[in-house]
């Protein structure tokens, strides 16, 4: 508190003691008014494998640090929280979630699919897990941006299918904001030069370099905008 608005409080409240209670009451209001309420954050947790864990890349550039400081240089009260494992499945995300989502935390991004695909695990199956975390995000309260991706065709149209409807399906089951791909940051440059997809991932050709993962955090940072709306308005 400034020395000029303690000043001012000062003189108010040993005006109100000598009046009646409904000045001092007007003076409690005034109090209340004169000092701004402290500020809450909006906590996520991002729930997910490497793609979220930031695998590959020094700390400061992995996908939820760069997303975090998007949405604070937009002007969001928010912190994030990495509950990225690599190498995690759709099991490992499931097995996690319920302590993952603490008492602060109010709303959370679930990007996992991408090792059950490497794995060849059944769809029905990845689309359980996924649904027993939904279940357990729904039991807590917790707004959640579903992140969905995409089958290879090696797998048959069957798996394709399967795998590739779970995410738009369960987010309309449970309600929750959906984002088609985690790498929608990616189409416009590919489409013009598929070869330019080279120049922002790593080596290995799976996970993004630091600026592979800006044009994510672009691409998907509006729909985390309105994940933040979502939690607020809870």
């Amino acid at each position: 508190m400034g020395r000029g608005l303690w000043c001012a409080c000062s003189s108010a409240y040993g005006a109100a003691r000598r009046a009646s209670k409904p000045a001092l009451l007007g003076f409690v209001s005034f109090l209340a008014a004169a000092v701004p309420a402290a500020a809450q954050d909006v906590v996520i947790a991002a729930l997910g494998d490497s793609l979220t864990q930031g695998y590959g890349l020094l700390q400061e550039d992995g996908f939820v640090p760069q997303m975090e400081g998007w949405l604070q240089a937009r002007g969001h009260d928010v912190r994030l929280i990495n509950a990225g494992v690599s190498g995690d499945t759709t099991a490992g995300g499931l097995a996690r979630a319920a302590w993952t989502l603490t008492e602060e935390v109010d709303a959370m991004i679930v990007t996992l699919g991408g090792n059950d695909l490497l794995r060849a695990i059944p769809p029905e199956a990845s689309r359980a897990n996924l649904a027993g975390i939904l279940d357990v995000a729904t039991g807590a309260g917790v707004e959640v941006l579903l992140v969905g991706m995409s089958a290879p065709g090696n797998y048959g149209p069957d798996y394709k299918q399967a795998f590739d409807a779970m995410y738009p399906d369960l987010a309309a089951q449970y309600g929750t904001l959906y984002a088609e791909s985690f790498f929608a940051g990616f189409e416009a440059m590919t489409e013009s030069d598929p070869a330019a997809l080279s120049e922002v991932m790593q080596s290995d050709g799976i996970h993004p370099n630091a600026e592979g993962v800006a044009l994510i955090v672009e691409a998907l940072g509006p729909q985390v905008e309105a994940l933040i709306v979502a939690a607020q308005a809870e």
